[in-house]
């Protein structure tokens, strides 16, 4: 039974959580002091449950929560080795953990157990950074709060960071929280409910502030040629621009994107400020961490063609890595680790909109709506004074704090197709749908593409949210329809590097009864729908330079000739070609194309169900609920085969252990000796 303090505490959590401008994403977090009886003794005990490292608060559960003694958490002050030692103390908390189970407390564990209050909260809140990132915040503060809020000078979060809170509640009795310099805010009372109220009321009042005095135009004016282009346009652009950008941002390492247009992006890229204030990079611990230190800001007007942005972004990041590289030189020191990869994870391209990228849909994301953040912040700092956010110096000592290495080091380790944006036709239902759901759980990003939206969107909700999988319309014999897909997928994931050709439907009928619109329809969605797909991704690919993979989902009647199959044989013999031109063309790109023949794939298929089954059943003579088992019996192995060996077929040719294979055909159909490869 979870304790009543911690209770309330997980449901202060989630209200503060929920409302973005309290906080962003997992960042901040709160506490709550309380009574428990200790089973070994039978004693009462007071304990602190904080919210753990990495937990987020809006979704904050108890499993969430480190819980600790505050006996051994307060004594930790007469052994607190001094500043040059205070990492030290992070590992110590571990001594002080109260039973099994919960999250490992964070660095900020300290800044709650000495402070002398029941309850505390600290968050990130925009209209908070704002003034703690003014030039004259100190002074701001006094004015907007009085006596109410202090300001506490930057300090990178510690154990030293908690002793000056504690001090400073000591000394301001009167006082409910403090802003901390170049950070967020901390509050605090004697009861969950004023704790909470403190917060709100911290972060109202400095939003409330803000709107009643600050300056109308903190950005300045309109750069003419810099804003937004219409809707239609600026996403066409955004979808033109995806690959190279992507590429830009994955040159160390693969990244999965994200791309906003929201109007507080256009309205700052557009401004006169917007490049001096992006080089100042972002203050809030949070933010840097998912943002760097700064983005990369494409200096070139809306106006400009595509070419020319190209070329330009390129000798960007040429500069940008440079600059990182410098960045990093510059304040490493012998115990630093390794530089993490000099490129940039914000892309800004004025009049189309915002690009962030991270190791997965999520962190690039949340690493866009960091730098919304981040400009909300700028916005408020500068309508009031002088944006001043902490120096490169201190931003280097976050990034790179052993700290942070340990906590990026405990993650777990990647699964294969991770960083993968998989692009799958025909995936709502039958093979399309179990290989969508494989990549899926080998941690690849998938676009369900089919004919019907709905059944794509149903798909694509079974396998996660949208930070898992989408599912959008594609009519793949329709060469604009394909590139509007494909202009969705890139803006949804940044990119595209799987792509599976599976959409296919078949007709079964003998050549005298085969008519010109069953070989046209036949050959629309699978020889030319292939065709128009692969053509249409191609381009991306290219433009990525990450190589990529390209399957093809042709058939075993590719080189056998089956009765009554003209038509679909014909077109899947055409599929079979395509992935050796194909395999040839683009292998410079170090794009891989590949096939799958499959053989009487019945059950869960889409195409048997749609009447294919019915008829081929009647050419061999035996029921239609029986063609499976009649499939295999006619094989080598005797197995039927299913949706999910072919699934598991395209797995193992893009991962990593054929990395050297491009051009084959592989069989999954239990060894039909009349369709041996030869």
């Amino acid at each position: 039974m979870t304790n009543a303090t911690a209770a309330a505490l997980i449901a202060r959590s989630n209200r503060l959580g929920a409302d973005p401008k309290n906080t962003n994403y997992a960042g901040g977090n709160t506490s709550a002091k309380g009574t428990e009886t200790d089973p070994v003794t039978g004693q009462p005990v007071e304990l602190m449950w904080v919210k753990g490292s990495g937990g987020d608060l809006g979704t904050l559960q108890e499993g969430g929560l480190a819980v600790l003694r505050l006996d051994r958490m307060r004594a930790l002050v007469d052994v607190y080795p001094g500043l040059d030692r205070e990492d030290e103390m992070v590992a110590a908390f571990d001594y002080c953990l109260h039973g099994k189970g919960g999250a490992a407390p964070s660095i900020d564990t300290a800044m709650h157990g000495l402070v002398d209050a029941a309850h505390v909260d600290h968050l990130h809140p925009d209209s908070g950074i704002a003034i703690a990132t003014a030039a004259d915040g100190e002074a701001l503060t006094t004015k907007i709060f009085g006596e109410k809020v202090v300001w506490v000078p930057w300090r990178r979060p510690g154990f030293q960071l908690g002793l000056d809170i504690a001090e400073i509640k000591k000394q301001n009795p009167q006082a409910i929280g403090c802003i901390l310099g170049g950070h967020g805010i901390t509050a605090w009372a004697d009861t969950s409910e004023e704790a909470e109220a403190n917060s709100l009321w911290i972060i109202d009042t400095a939003a409330a502030y803000i709107a009643e005095h600050g300056k109308a135009d903190p950005f300045g004016g309109v750069r003419s040629g810099f804003e937004a282009l219409p809707t239609a346009e600026r996403r066409e652009r955004a979808a033109a621009l995806a690959g190279t950008i992507r590429g830009i941002a994955s040159t160390d390492k693969p990244m999965v994107g994200h791309f906003t247009d929201a109007d507080v992006v256009l309205d700052f890229l557009a401004s006169e400020q917007a490049p001096a204030l992006a080089a100042l990079g972002t203050s809030c611990p949070d933010h840097f961490l998912r943002t760097k230190v700064k983005p990369l800001i494409l200096d070139l007007p809306a106006t400009a063609s595509l070419d020319e942005q190209i070329a330009r972004l390129h000798e960007l990041h040429e500069q940008y890595r440079a600059d990182y590289q410098a960045y990093y030189d510059a304040h490493a020191t012998a115990d630093s680790p390794a530089i993490r990869g000099a490129d940039p994870l914000i892309v800004l391209v004025p009049g189309v909109g915002m690009f962030s990228y991270g190791a997965n849909k999520q962190t690039a994301r949340v690493a866009g709506e960091f730098y919304v953040n981040a400009i909300n912040v700028m916005h408020g700092a500068e309508a009031l004074s002088t944006y001043s956010p902490i120096s490169d110096a201190e931003k280097f000592r976050i990034e790179y704090w052993a700290l942070e290495e340990a906590k990026l080091q405990r993650m777990p380790k990647p699964k294969s197709h991770q960083g993968r944006i998989a692009f799958v036709t025909g995936a709502a239902s039958g093979i399309g749908k179990a290989i969508a759901t494989r990549l899926a759980a080998e941690g690849a990003c998938v676009v369900i593409a089919d004919l019907d939206l709905e059944k794509a969107q149903a798909a694509a909700a079974e396998l996660g949210n949208t930070d898992v999988a989408i599912g959008i319309a594609a009519n793949v014999a329709d060469a604009d329809a394909v590139q509007a897909a494909l202009n969705e997928a890139v803006l949804a994931f940044g990119g595209v590097d799987l792509v599976v050709n599976n959409a296919g439907l078949s007709l079964s009928k003998p050549l005298l009864e085969t008519t010109e619109k069953d070989w046209d329809l036949q050959h629309d969605v699978m020889a030319k729908g292939s065709f128009l797909v692969s053509k249409a991704a191609a381009r991306v690919l290219i433009d990525q330079k990450l190589g990529g993979d390209i399957i093809y989902i042709s058939s075993k009647n590719s080189v056998f000739a089956g009765p009554n199959n003209i038509a679909y044989s014909a077109t899947k013999a055409d599929q079979a070609h395509q992935v050796r031109l194909l395999a040839v063309e683009l292998g410079e790109y170090g794009i891989r194309v590949n096939g799958i023949n499959p053989d009487g794939v019945v059950r869960g298929s889409g195409i048997f169900a749609s009447g294919w089954g019915a008829n081929r059943a009647a050419t061999y003579g035996v029921a239609e609920e029986d063609l499976g088992q009649y499939y295999a019996n006619r094989t080598i192995l005797k197995r039927e085969v299913v949706p999910e060996n072919v699934a598991d077929a395209v797995y193992v040719l893009t991962g990593p252990e054929l990395s050297r294979t491009t051009g084959l055909h592989i069989p999954v159909d239990s060894g039909v000796a009349a369709a041996f490869l030869r």
